[in-house]
């Protein structure tokens, strides 16, 4: 069976440095911190106190009061993300056949704050069980794609990938499979994620997760840097426009990227913390490879998972020396989660994004914050600090890695033709 060809022809952000793809772009290569204080609620007895909230955003800019009430944040940032990524593919809506046009969304919690708030209620009260009847439809991971289809009416694949921070990545690699094997023609695939709440904060600090800089929250996530101290919460979304080659050439749709493989792999070491010498990130590099039948000397640049945590950035240079060895040397390998923070489920979508727009404009954002060499870190590498690079890229990487040792990479191709 020969595989389809799979493109992609619409991109959607919504992000803590970006409310669209046009400012999404600004803001990773002028780069633009989305840290800072939290305003969503009290911090004072939390350790960490800021975090890469969305700014300017209102969701009464996108939905009328009772449909916003039926929505979690989440779904509302994968609806505003979709919206855009459908637009600019220029989709017929009219035309299409919705048969073939699915939806396949990441999230690696759903309506945390949902749940938080609802629980919260109950417990304050007598005991009587007097929940909101969208308790659940709101909270429920899955919501998110099943909104999107029902307000398009696209009747193929629907569901939601759950592989905690990979979940976005696993949905991309899904949708890629899916178009591939002839089963849809259109796939809306990415993630969201809106776990900045008291209980995701709470969380994540009692792991000893987060960075606690919070004298410094604009420049407190820094990948690589020796005095990072944990990642910075994130949230928003990121949506891609996945189309089969032949059906996007036969309307004329613009093409940003070929998607050429993805791979997956397991750590199977620990729930949270990264093997030291990062095999499974070495497995999944070379299956994404294998998968997208390129040599390593063939990509010309990474977009890490690079949370800035201790061990995870060491592990995972560590695994890029091993895949590419010298060439490892000749790469940009950069870290956009030091702008907009780690965005958890919608982490993989929203960094394909600057992958692929990196591709398009000839320029890798830059990894900000650096200030202090890592000395367990190889200096030879290009890890693009501090100010963007130009680069053509004919190939990018983009790692997203999840508690639980889940670990997902994919490869885009910029087009030829």
């Amino acid at each position: 069976m020969e595989l389809k060809r799979v493109v992609v022809t619409g991109l959607g952000a919504l992000t803590p440095i970006g409310n669209n793809i046009e400012e999404y772009w600004e803001g990773l290569v002028n780069g633009k911190s989305g840290s800072a204080p939290i305003t969503y609620f009290d911090t004072e007895k939390f350790k960490t106190k800021f975090a890469c909230e969305l700014k300017n955003f209102n969701a009464l800019d996108h939905f009328d009061r009772k449909e916003a009430r039926k929505l979690d944040k989440f779904a509302q940032y994968a609806l505003v993300a979709s919206d855009e990524a459908i637009k600019d593919s220029g989709l017929d809506l009219d035309t299409v056949d919705k048969l073939r046009v699915g939806v396949i969304w990441g999230a690696g919690i759903g309506g945390l704050e949902t749940f938080q708030d609802e629980v919260l209620a109950f417990g304050k009260g007598d005991g009587t069980p007097r929940f909101n009847p969208f308790f659940i439809p709101k909270m429920i991971a899955d919501i998110a794609p099943g909104n999107i289809s029902i307000k398009h009416g696209f009747m193929g694949p629907n569901y939601t990938t759950v592989s905690a921070c990979a979940s976005a990545a696993n949905a991309l690699i899904d949708a890629l499979n899916t178009i591939r094997l002839g089963y849809s023609d259109v796939i809306v695939t990415g993630g969201s994620e809106a776990a900045v709440a008291p209980a995701g904060m709470g969380g994540f600090n009692a792991m000893h997760a987060l960075s606690t800089r919070n004298e410094s929250p604009e420049t407190a996530s820094r990948p690589f840097d020796a005095t990072r101290d944990g990642f910075v919460l994130g949230e928003g979304a990121g949506a891609l426009i996945l189309e089969e080659y032949e059906h996007a050439k036969a309307r004329g749709a613009k093409i940003y990227a070929e998607v050429l493989g993805g791979g997956l792999s397991s750590d199977a070491h620990h729930m949270t913390a990264p093997h030291p010498e990062g095999i499974g990130v070495v497995a999944v590099m070379e299956n994404c490879l294998r998968n997208a039948e390129l040599k390593p000397e063939d990509v010309d640049h990474i977009n890490t998972h690079g949370t800035s945590t201790p061990l995870g950035d060491v592990a995972e240079l560590k695994a890029i020396k091993k895949v590419f060895g010298e060439h490892a040397k000749s790469m940009n390998i950069n870290s956009t989660k030091s702008m907009t923070g780690h965005l958890l489920g919608a982490a993989g979508a929203v960094e394909a994004i600057a992958s692929i727009l990196a591709m398009k404009h000839g320029l890798v954002p830059p990894t900000i914050n650096h200030e202090v060499a890592d000395e367990n870190i190889d200096p030879e590498l290009n890890l693009t600090l501090n100010k963007a690079q130009k680069r053509e890229v004919k190939v990018a990487m983009s790692n997203t890695f999840g508690f639980g040792g889940h670990n997902a990479c994919v490869l885009f191709k910029k087009m030829d033709d």
